[in-house]
């Protein structure tokens, strides 16, 4: 077999590989992305994109039912639920042909097909027809991403049991429908069909839902969510799962109850594993950790000019952070720049409604930490913008340090906590302080007012709370 020559290999082209190969482009390297299924990767296929396409009709379905609170009156309104799946299957194909156009714009070679690490620099990529090719390079970046995690003894067949994967293509509405796993994806997908119609129960092993997120504001989601309906077992696990012909069946474990549960579909959301077998890493040497690839804050891997970035390379999680860590990676491939990956300022989302965003430590992680801290809390009904809108549910909180007042973390819950959390990150990059966003004007009336009388409230100088 001939090996064909390469410079830079970007192994995979979700939000982490596409965007390392454009900035490696910038930057003057020659490069090729290797994907095995569809650029733009799990994030924007399977992911992040199309389940906020999902998120959105739901939350249009919520308003417009509050129409007469706005001086509307809506007759009965229908839900087409094939119809929705379709919108978010297209939003998805937009965007995966506009990562098309990017390679072919900055003049990016994509190879389709699966590839294996080879020893001394090689990558071995096989197309849909069977036929392999060798390619050597320079340098490589592993962007292979991860996949959902199994529940042992349980398949999953995108009919009756779902991973995330499956439910996103899934055309029927289900009726009655169990969650495992209360994090953002778990959550995320119980607030869309929940809201549409479907009666959920939402189970989380863990002593709250979003077990990464502060307390209060998961405590403040999870009273919402049930509030409108969603049955939510917490510190609860889940025994007996089983399909039986269009039915599925399990039995609910609680610290001092059991129940049985039975319905028409279950969605399993405890978490991703990272798409390392068989690709070779042992044949070349790259050490794991925890299933990951180890990676250096310059995303190196220990093997000389192999590198690992987004979920293959371990938590958190996230596709904002692949992305930067594709930016790092790819500069200092490039020799253009040595700045770190930074994972202490990472902001985190969950688009359900009320959202919930997040950056820095909680109240707890600051208790670990021995730190002496201050907390600043407003809820959002004080907030005129909020009121104006009708949407005055949930609270912005901040912890900052005692001594000097620098911003340790923000948690927000209310409708659009996403959209507002950018600047308590910018806030946080800059090691900033609460004065100094107190002091800084923000026009009125806005949401991003929360932010300011939050700082306010922290440093015992309140205004309108």
């Amino acid at each position: 077999m001939t090996t064909q020559s390469r410079d830079l290999i970007v192994w995979g082209s979700g939000p982490g590989g596409y965007v390392a190969a454009i900035r490696a482009a910038q930057l003057g390297r020659k490069v090729t992305i290797v994907e095995r299924e569809a650029l733009g990767g799990v994030c924007l296929n399977w992911g992040c994109i199309p389940s906020k396409a999902l998120l959105r009709s739901a939350q249009l379905y919520h308003d417009m039912k509050r129409g007469s609170e706005f001086g509307f009156e809506t007759g009965p309104l229908k839900v087409d639920f094939p119809k929705i799946i379709t919108r978010s299957r297209d939003v998805a194909g937009k965007l995966s042909g506009g990562v098309s156009f990017l390679m072919r714009k900055n003049k990016i070679e994509v190879l389709m097909g699966n590839g294996v690490l080879e020893s001394g620099k090689k990558l071995t990529v096989t197309d849909q027809a069977g036929k392999a090719t060798t390619y050597s390079f320079n340098d490589i970046i592993i962007a292979t991403g991860a996949r959902p995690r199994p529940l042992p003894g349980v398949e999953v067949d995108g009919d009756v049991i779902h991973t995330y994967r499956t439910i996103l293509d899934y055309r029927r509405m289900p009726q009655k429908m169990l969650v495992i796993g209360a994090g953002a994806i778990g959550i995320e997908f119980a607030y869309f069909l929940s809201t549409l119609g479907t009666q959920v129960t939402v189970v989380e092993m863990m002593p709250q839902i979003l077990p990464q997120e502060d307390t209060e504001i998961a405590n403040g989601l999870e009273k919402i969510l049930k509030k409108n309906g969603m049955i939510i077992k917490t510190a609860t696990a889940v025994a007996d799962l089983k399909k039986t012909g269009k039915v599925v069946s399990a039995t609910l474990k609680g610290k001092d109850s059991e129940e049985k549960w039975s319905g028409d579909c279950c969605l399993i959301a405890i978490g991703v594993v990272a798409n390392t077998e068989n690709i070779g890493l042992e044949k070349v040497g790259i050490k794991m950790d925890r299933g990951f690839i180890d990676v250096d804050e310059f995303m190196r891997t220990n093997v000389p000019n192999h590198y690992a970035i987004g979920d293959v390379a371990g938590a958190p999680l996230l596709a904002h952070v692949a992305s930067h860590e594709g930016l790092v990676a790819a500069e200092y491939i490039a020799g253009k720049s040595k700045h770190p990956m930074r994972y202490d300022n990472i902001p985190g989302c969950t688009y359900c409604q009320p959202q919930v965003a997040s950056v820095g430590l909680t109240e707890k992680q600051a208790q670990e930490k021995g730190i002496k801290y201050k907390v600043g809390k407003v809820p959002f009904s004080a907030i005129g913008k909020a009121i104006a809108i009708g949407e005055p549910e949930g609270m912005i909180k901040t912890i900052i340090d005692e001594e000097v007042g620098e911003v340790l973390g923000v948690h927000i819950l209310h409708s659009e906590a996403t959209e507002l959390i950018s600047e308590a990150a910018i806030i946080r990059s800059h090691e900033g302080v609460a004065a100094s966003v107190l002091d800084t004007i923000h026009p009125h009336p806005t949401l991003s007012e929360a932010m300011m009388e939050v700082m306010a409230v922290a440093l015992g100088r309140p205004v309108n709370t």
